[in-house]
């Protein structure tokens, strides 16, 4: 019998903060502002989804903005920081790093630094009131100018630290199609100068090349996504020997069409190229999944065993800004997961139910 994912220690290293929202807690938000919601948002969640062609990617990201316009004051940011944290203790994960972009949030709160304070604050409050340590990642948007990117790169900078309720990345996100990737390199720098772990997205819906390209001009010390580098073997080669870790985010691949079926994801081949990977959720209110879902999916799908989820939970946690006392912890106990026997009562499918959240 299987051991429980949720009981293995993990930490999580690639969650949207809107994306991270409880389907529920969407429709709470939407009822208290009189938003309106899609069909898809309501009775017909999760959504069907693809992006592999422009009109997929803008389904998706109109769906994404839909949910993000509900979030528009301080007790609406607050609810889903905390929420996140309650859903990543639930699921075995130490340690969150939660990423946001603020500029959506900044005009219903005062601006883009009371909206990353708020974050922190929160992330800090939960780090001591529950079961999983909470940093942030602040995000810039492909979508937008380098230049807000460089505003946004030199705020992080401002609140970078070394724990829980800290700023201590700085991603890009948003569609890889769009933007020029060597654009952003002077907002990484400033990250970069700043100690800021730099966790940029690449490699989704665009294919080896774009990981190249992150790697050459962005220095990443991780990179969202990142699995189509086994397109071409010589650029998975240069992502292994950069020692750069891959978020991986299985079901969100599938949820975009990236890949048509959960089996042809190739966790496996990353792993075999010695790649590190921390398996993600990305972005649970569209998708379904959170991050013990994604561990299943590995196990199920794809054949890893007790010992080589072990292995990734250990790499999630390797690759994380986390201080070294909780990585020591979380190794320690990852080793008792798998020293101990098998749960005969365990459910395989113990990390596949819906992102509700509810009951927690």
């Amino acid at each position: 019998m299987p051991r429980p994912v949720v009981s293995l220690p993990k930490a999580h290293l690639h969650l949207h903060f809107t994306g991270s929202m409880r389907i529920d807690t969407l429709r709470d938000l939407a009822d208290k502002h009189g938003m309106h919601l899609p069909e898809s948002l309501l009775a017909a969640w999760p959504p069907r989804l693809s992006a592999r062609d422009e009109r997929g990617w803008f389904r998706f990201q109109r769906l994404y903005d839909a949910a993000r316009a509900c979030v528009r004051d301080e007790a609406d940011m607050r609810r889903i920081v905390r929420e996140a944290a309650q859903d990543d203790a639930a699921e075995g994960s130490r340690w969150l790093e939660i990423q946001v972009d603020p500029t959506s949030y900044a005009p219903f709160v005062g601006g883009l630094t009371p909206a990353v304070e708020i974050v922190l604050d929160e992330a800090a409050a939960a780090s001591r009131e529950e079961d999983a340590q909470v940093a942030v990642v602040v995000a810039a948007s492909r979508i937008r100018h380098p230049l807000d990117a460089r505003t946004l790169a030199r705020l992080a900078a401002q609140y970078a630290g070394e724990g829980a309720g800290t700023v201590v990345g700085f991603g890009l996100s948003n569609d890889e199609r769009r933007g020029v990737t060597e654009e952003f390199a002077h907002a990484f720098r400033i990250a970069r100068h700043a100690g800021l772990a730099l966790v940029p997205h690449a490699g989704e819906l665009l294919g080896p090349a774009a990981v190249e390209t992150t790697l050459e001009s962005l220095w990443p010390d991780r990179i969202g996504h990142g699995v189509r580098s086994v397109e071409d073997p010589r650029v998975l080669e240069l992502v292994a020997e950069s020692g750069v870790a891959l978020e991986v985010c299985p079901r969100s691949n599938v949820a975009l069409g990236v890949y048509p079926a959960a089996e042809e994801v190739p966790l496996r081949a990353i792993l075999d190229a010695g790649v590190p990977v921390a398996l993600g959720a990305d972005d649970p209110l569209l998708f379904g999944s959170r991050l013990a879902a994604q561990y299943d999916l590995a196990r199920e799908a794809l054949g890893l065993s007790d010992a080589e989820l072990a292995r990734l939970a250990e790499s999630s946690v390797a690759a994380s800004r986390a201080p070294e006392t909780l990585k020591k912890a979380a190794r320690d106990d990852i080793d008792a997961w798998l020293a101990a026997p098998p749960d005969p009562t365990a459910v395989a499918g113990d990390g596949s139910g819906d992102a509700n959240g509810g009951g927690r």
